[in-house]
């Protein structure tokens, strides 16, 4: 392809970048050098990296920062066991697939909102779990306890997400190859030897981009504990880092300190994710 026609085709595509992250993140980071309220937008006060060094010794952002790494520790490894152990399944599955497939994609495929407010509904005081729990047991659970909200909001994140690993990996399964299965069969091998040792490899490569997927995901939650805790301020401790950097700019109307969390956050989403760009970018090289 000659050069020229190449810069034809990608030019678009690198103009859309600049335009929606380059510009923006540089934006941020200049916002970020002033004091910025609400009430006072055309008039920003330069104050230099002061934002930055607040927010760097600002409790409720290492707090939140804290929650979203644990977010991200017990939702991601747990939705992708998930997700493999349902794939598995749906993989044996002859008669009616399609039903079961649907069945399961159906809280990835309904708005985000609407699907946190149902799932909100049926823990909340009157829903059908405590009624349930009441009912056939007597007991009284409140699942919006402080104590019992940070298990919630996980329980809600593996309901959620679990959909997007199930179709990867059942699409995944589908391109196994059946040489080398057959081979194994014939090498005596059982199935749980086949899948460690033929399947699971054959994977990998999605395991890495459902974990890249869902790292990125997991830092800019914000949604559901919007609508999981309604702003209650005495749920302190399922702050995420979006849901804090929300509450600087509307509720503290800090815009200043809300643009140098955002670029902190984004500092913070490379250093976690180079290791993953670096294992995919060593496996594309090891295929060639």
């Amino acid at each position: 392809m000659p050069r020229r026609v190449f810069y034809y085709f990608v030019a678009p595509s690198v103009l859309m970048m600049v335009l929606l992250m380059i510009v923006p993140l540089f934006a941020a980071i200049w916002l970020g050098m002033h004091q910025i309220s609400l009430r006072d937008v055309t008039n920003p006060l330069w104050t230099g990296l002061d934002n930055y060094a607040s927010m760097l010794a600002d409790p409720g952002f290492w707090n939140a920062l804290g929650f979203t790494l644990l977010y991200i520790a017990v939702t991601v490894p747990t939705h992708i066991m998930l997700g493999l152990i349902i794939a598995l399944l749906l993989d044996q599955v002859r008669s009616f697939r399609g039903v079961y497939l649907a069945g399961t994609l159906l809280p990835f495929i309904v708005t985000p909102i609407v699907g946190t407010l149902v799932f909100r509904q049926t823990f909340d005081r009157y829903g059908l779990y405590p009624y349930l729990l009441e009912e056939i047991f007597g007991i009284e659970f409140n699942f919006f306890a402080t104590s019992n909200i940070m298990a919630l909001v996980f329980l809600h994140a593996i309901w959620y997400i679990t959909p997007f690993s199930v179709v990867t990996l059942f699409a995944g399964l589908q391109t196994v190859p059946e040489e080398p299965l057959e081979a194994a069969r014939v090498d005596g091998a059982n199935w749980m030897q086949r899948l460690w040792f033929v399947v699971l490899p054959h994977l990998r490569t999605l395991f890495i981009f459902i974990a890249l997927v869902s790292i990125m995901d997991g830092y800019r939650v914000f949604d559901s504990i919007f609508v999981l805790t309604k702003q209650n301020p005495i749920y302190t401790n399922v702050q995420t880092l979006m849901y804090y950097n929300y509450r600087i700019a509307i509720q503290f109307q800090d815009l200043g300190r809300a643009n140098a969390m955002s670029v902190l956050t984004v500092l913070g989403i490379f250093v976690i994710l180079i290791p993953f760009l670096y294992m995919t970018y060593k496996q594309q090289m090891e295929a060639r």
